[in-house]
Order: structure tokens, then sequence, then C-alpha cells
């Protein structure tokens, strides 16, 4: 037998290298988990909840999607995401149609904020709807791979039994774990299948009836923006610390979260005038205070990869080494990364002349 250990010297993954598929797996009808590995061996470090953006290479060009990942780090050797295409998909639906094993693909990550890590607590409530259960997969089998009894109340919400993603998986781990309390909402049964767990849209009544003890729970919530809304009007009705909630949502929020404009008190000028310098392409583009940094390089035909569009996954993150920007995001980047000069394409607007890392 050998001496060396399977991972001794065995690196940590960039995202400079492509991650190979290695497994196909048919969850829920349009949903699959999708596995990687990196070919060089090297492990995935990453923190639960978190999302990567991959380069999908459809017809026309490439796009950028952003997925949670729905594996757990406790688990380094391989990394999946699980994707649901929608009726109007492409690149989703190019994945469920094309990526099979063998084949790499590009991917930026990982990245985001929305993870247990940053909020440890001994009581959880994790609420989701549809796909949306991605990153309560992930932070659920890294407490259970820890060993150790955890207290977790999961709710998940679909249309029928049949769509609760990762139900087996979830029973399995619920089965021998006393603190994995499952608990399903389905807007109906299926046909000639009874279902005899909850049933309708989830509300105050059923959130009482599943977590009694809601309020002394750290509040993780993961879907629709409507089914969130409602989420988040349920805990506010009845009192809850909302200092203890958080979500994640790939749509474009009703309002922006934060706003970190790098001038203070300066606000694009719909009639003046700006230009924004790519150093790294050598392209200087005229635009207007309006326009985006995103939106100008894609005009002047350069390509910032680019997720969400309106500040949430940070995708579209680059070095701006000249002049001002006015910027308002939605989360996709720290203030360390700001103070560092790093703004979000997508949602900065030049005030003036600035030089960008592009």
């Amino acid at each position: 037998m050998s001496d060396v250990s399977p991972i001794q010297g065995t690196g940590v993954w960039q995202d400079s290298e492509l991650l190979e598929c290695v497994s196909v797996i048919p969850e829920v009808p349009n949903t699959m988990t999708f596995s990687f590995r990196a070919p060089s061996g090297a492990l995935f470090d990453y923190l639960t909840g978190q999302f990567l953006t991959l380069e999908i290479p459809v017809p026309g060009g490439p796009l950028h999607r952003t997925y949670t990942i729905s594996s757990s780090p406790s688990r380094p050797r391989s990394l999946s995401v699980t994707v649901k295409a929608q009726g109007n998909s492409i690149g989703t639906r190019w994945m469920l149609d094309n990526l099979v094993p063998g084949m790499k693909i590009k991917a930026i990550g990982p990245a985001g904020h929305f993870s247990m890590v940053h909020h440890p607590s001994d009581k959880y409530l994790f609420i989701s709807a549809g796909s949306g259960i991605t990153p309560m997969m992930s932070m659920t089998t890294w407490m259970f791979d820890l060993g150790s009894e955890p207290d977790i109340v999961f709710i998940n919400c679909a249309r029928r039994p049949s769509e609760i993603i990762f139900r087996e998986r979830l029973e399995h781990m619920a089965s021998r774990s006393q603190g994995i309390n499952l608990k399903f909402v389905v807007d109906g049964p299926d046909l000639y299948r009874p279902w005899t767990g909850y049933q309708g849209q989830f509300n105050q009544l059923m959130l009482g009836l599943m977590a009694p003890d809601y309020l002394e729970r750290e509040v993780y919530c993961c879907g629709p923006e409507p089914f969130m809304q409602a989420v988040r009007e349920a805990l506010q009705g009845l009192g809850f610390d909302m200092d203890c909630y958080h979500q994640e949502s790939f749509h474009a929020p009703t309002q922006a979260v934060e706003e970190l404009p790098a001038v203070d008190d300066v606000v694009p000028d719909e009639d003046a005038g700006a230009e924004i310098r790519f150093a790294l392409s050598g392209v200087t583009a005229k635009c207007m205070e309006t326009d985006t940094v995103l939106a100008t390089a894609r005009a002047s035909g350069l390509n910032i990869p680019s997720g969400c569009t309106f500040g949430v996954c940070g995708t579209c993150k680059v070095k701006k080494r000249k002049g001002e920007v006015h910027m308002v995001h939605n989360g996709g980047i720290s203030e360390d990364e700001i103070a560092d000069g790093y703004i979000l394409a997508c949602c900065s607007h030049p005030i003036g002349k600035v030089d960008v890392d592009v």
C-alpha cells in the first residue's frame, strides 16, 4: 500500500482551469444535476450557498449564467450545480440538451455571500421554492457531513410532489439524523398518487405548525421573488427579527438594496457625455453618463462576462484604474473590493473620463 495520501500535494481549483463534466443526473422534469471535476485533480474550496457563473457556448456567442452550487465543500473532489430550465431558457436549455460527461466548460467563481458561515446559529430554518432548494441542499449536506446533530427545519415548496428536487436525498439524510426536520408543501398532488402533507400556498399558519420556535432560528430563504416576498411578509407580520433573515435571488429586486456611489453627491447627468478607456484592449469609447460600463463595452465589441446584469452575482467585476463611477449594486461586490478599486460593470456609470482593465 502506498504511504502517499490521496490528496497530498493537491492544490485548490482556480477558475483559470476549465471544469470537466463527469456526470449528469436527471432530478425532476427539466431539471438536472451536473457534476464537475478539475482535470488537474485540484480540490474545490468554497462556502456553502455560494454560486458559480458558467460560460455556456451557445450558438452566436457564449452566455454567462449564474448557478448556486448544490454540492457541499465537505466533499471537495467534485462540484455540482443543479439547474432548471424555464420556458424561455437558452443557456440552461443548452446544458440540458448538450452538456455530457467528458465536455469541458469555463466557470467563474465561486462567489456570493449567502452562506450560513456568515451567521452561525444553533438553529436554522431553511425555506425554499423550486430550484431555490440548491443552496439549502449544500448547507444541509455540510452540516450532515460534520457528524454532529444539526437543528434544521427544512421547508421546500413545489407545484407537485414529483417536482420536489432532492426529495430522496433529503429523506435519506433525515432518516439518519434527528436534527433534520423535513416539511414539503405542494400546490396540488400528482394524479392517482395521494399526498398527505401540506398543500396550498405557504403561509403564517403553516410556518407556526412546521417550526413553532421560528423566532429562535436563523432563516435562509431562496426562490422566486414573489415567493420570498410572501415569506418576508409572513415573518414580519409575526414579529420576527429580520436581522436574522437572509435571502438569495438572481432576479431583479424591486429596489436597490445598497447604493454606494464612488463620488459623494454625484449622480449621472443624462445630458452629460463621458469617456471610457478600456486599457487592456486599447479601445476608447464615447458614451453618456447614463450608460453603464458594461453596455459601453458591448457597444464597442468588447466582452465583459456578466450574469444577472443588476449587481447581484458579481460576474462583471473589473478593476478601475482612473476616474470615478456612480455604482448602485445589490450585494455583488464587497466594500473591501470597492476600496481596492473594483467596480461592477453592469451597474457602474462613468462620471467624466474613466479607465478600466478590460
